[in-house]
């Protein structure tokens, strides 16, 4: 009998994966990962950890299956943390969903698992596995979820095909009404638990008021730029090569106060990315206000007026070859090559046709129709049909 070690998280899709498993013959731990308890960062007055744990530990009881608490809080500090904070303070913004599969679940989670002697990890994601043979090896593929309105595949576009070898989605094929009908079914105290929101495993917390406990708030101005200025009439040169195209293409626009006027105070450009509309508190604008550009450096933001503002729209994106990933290693690019993918750069946006190049210093993601904010840190992923097959960190 295989053993599967569960990440159970105290939530309806993770508590019906371990019942999946343990129907499907499985010798099964469910094991919850207590990733946070730093008192000098004080997450909310609520401790949702303690409940969740609880949720998690009632659901094992009910399968008979063994369960223990791991305390991950040093690893997810160092890993998850203060990547995020150094992001945050460069103007970037990062996104911890991915990181934490990357680092903490696919990677500190899984070595504790197979030290316990599991076959495999499993987590409620909305994703299946595939296989296929190449050149008479045995590839794993990331599949999206079948629940359309729910896959999850995009947060796991940073595994490696090790990872995913010893790694089952059990609720893959279902849809989230069909998991909730399982709880209901088997009576599991998690059955009509709201998702969670907030931060991978930290739970219910603003992030503004996650980053203000180490990055400290500081007025600065919002400037509004219309959508007449000429900086969006850049003229467009004659290029030598593709790449300098796409470099030409996938350049940001670049302001200065003195392109707009200041209509507002805010208290930190690091609080706020690109496409934000909440919690610039501006009014008088014909249309909301939308943020186009942070700039870290002198703490100004700058907006346009109305979704349609072109200083939130480009084709074209770039990833350095360092934070560049392939899940599929045998689709990795030559320098020179190209791929036609529906692509993505953020979870539950539909994917758009694109098509990706690969040259000596990078990759470029070249879109068939704009995308709106392009961000610094956010993860593109790309895919070929319904398998992801890559990703990076947008630069």
């Amino acid at each position: 009998m295989k053993t599967v070690v569960i990440g159970l998280s105290g939530g309806v899709d993770s508590s019906v994966a371990a019942y999946l498993l343990k129907q499907q013959g499985y010798n099964v731990i469910g094991l919850f990962m207590k990733n946070w308890h730093d008192e000098s960062v004080t997450i909310s007055n609520e401790c949702p950890w303690l409940e969740d744990s609880n949720d998690a530990m009632l659901v094992a009881e009910k399968l008979e299956i063994p369960f223990q608490v791991v305390d991950l809080s040093n690893e997810y500090k160092e890993r998850i943390i203060n990547y995020m904070f150094n992001a945050y303070k460069k103007g970037r913004t990062p996104n911890p969903d991915i990181l934490c599969n990357r680092e903490i679940k696919f990677d500190v989670f899984l070595k504790i698992a197979l030290n316990l002697g599991a076959d495999y990890v499993a987590t409620g994601h909305y994703c299946r596995k595939g296989t296929v043979v190449i050149n008479g090896k045995e590839t794993y593929q990331l599949l999206t979820g079948k629940d359309f309105n729910k896959d999850q595949s995009y947060f796991l576009c940073q595994l490696s095909q090790e990872q995913l070898s010893k790694t089952l989605f059990p609720i893959g094929e279902l849809t989230k009404p069909e998991v909730r009908a399982i709880a209901t079914k088997q009576n599991l105290i998690t059955a009509n638990k709201k998702d969670s929101q907030g931060l991978c495993f930290i739970g219910k917390v603003k992030l503004p008021d996650f980053l203000q406990q180490k990055l400290q708030p500081k007025e600065g101005d919002i400037i509004t730029i219309p959508n007449t200025s000429l900086i969006f009439e850049k003229p467009i040169p004659k290029f030598k090569n593709r790449e300098e195209e796409f470099q030409f293409l996938a350049e940001k626009f670049k302001y200065n106060k003195s392109d707009g006027k200041i209509v507002g105070k805010h208290q930190g450009a690091h609080y706020f990315t690109k496409g934000q509309r909440k919690g610039l508190a501006v009014g008088g604008t014909k249309e909301p206000l939308f943020v186009i550009e942070t700039d870290v450096k002198t703490n100004t933001i700058y907006t346009g007026e109305g979704k349609k503002h072109k200083g939130l729209y480009r084709k074209v994106l770039f990833i350095t070859s360092e934070e560049l990933h392939f899940i599929r290693t045998d689709l990795i690019l030559k320098n020179g090559e190209s791929l036609k993918v529906r692509a993505r750069i953020r979870y539950r946006q539909p994917l758009e046709m694109a098509e990706i190049f690969k040259f000596k210093k990078g990759l470029y993601v070249a879109f068939e129709n704009a995308q709106s904010a392009i961000t610094e840190g956010q993860f593109a992923a790309w895919y070929i049909e319904d398998e992801l097959i890559g990703s990076g960190v947008i630069s």
